[in-house]
């Protein structure tokens, strides 16, 4: 049986890896919600999106997750409404919100995987960005 996977506007997509990350370990914390937050309206690839929206896409993002097979649906998601040009973007996002609690959760490192397994990235991409986000989230 093949099922048509639902596609969403591409901001969409990339809010929901990132509330799929914050929600990963049952806990979305007030630093990651800021973070998501603070990308939202501060990369140009969301110049265009309205901001107002964010609740409500994180609201439909966590709709999906709660439905049968759920995290499999979000990625799917994910996958079939992105550009493969915004699949590494997608990952990266994800990244920034697990580490800005500077510590991430073996539900995290998972989803992560999924995630990147789902995108099909190369593994040096996979660990240039990781590497870009650990040095970003630094303290000392």
């Amino acid at each position: 049986m093949n099922q048509q996977v639902k596609t969403v506007p591409h901001h969409d997509a990339l809010i929901y890896a990132m509330v799929t990350i914050s929600a990963a370990d049952r806990t979305m914390t007030d630093r990651e919600l800021k973070t998501i937050g603070d990308i939202v309206q501060t990369l140009p690839i969301f110049v265009d999106f309205d901001k107002e929206r964010l609740v409500e896409t994180a609201e439909a993002c966590g709709s999906l997750m709660q439905g049968d097979d759920g995290l499999r649906t979000v990625l799917n998601v994910i996958a079939a409404s992105l550009p493969p040009k915004l699949y590494e973007t997608a990952y990266a996002l994800a990244v920034d919100v697990a580490a800005a609690d500077l510590h991430v959760e073996q539900e995290e490192l998972r989803f992560l995987q999924l995630l990147r397994d789902r995108l099909d990235l190369e593994k040096l991409v996979v660990a240039a960005i990781e590497r870009g986000a650990r040095a970003r989230h630094a303290v000392r």
